[in-house]
């Protein structure tokens, strides 16, 4: 009986372990997001108003977001911006993982 009890509390240790990892991927991957929508709406407006580095105001509030963010890609396509942000998440043994999100902005027709 001891021994079941020993195992049952090994495997309920290893799923709260699996669940705290995947709760911090999936926080990293939102985190990722909303860097990138808030950088891609910046950067869209900045380019409308006449802005000539509309990716320099998509990093500045990319860098004042948590996580940290870091925009790795950042292009003008006509009127839109398309942004590409990743944050680092450590996942224990499986080492530092990224989370990756992209957006698009730019005026409506």
């Amino acid at each position: 009986m001891t021994v079941a009890a020993a195992l049952t509390m090994a495997g309920l240790a290893a799923l709260l372990i699996a669940i705290v990892y995947l709760g911090a991927g999936v926080l990293a991957r939102h985190r990722a997001q909303n860097a990138a929508d808030l950088g891609a709406l910046a950067a869209a407006s900045a380019h409308v108003r006449g802005d000539e580095r509309p990716c320099a105001r998509a990093r500045e509030i990319a860098d004042a977001q948590e996580g940290p963010p870091r925009v790795v890609r950042c292009e003008v396509d006509g009127q839109d911006l398309l942004i590409e942000v990743v944050v680092p998440v450590r996942l224990g043994q499986w080492g530092l993982r990224s989370a990756t999100a992209r957006a698009r902005a730019g005026p409506t027709e």
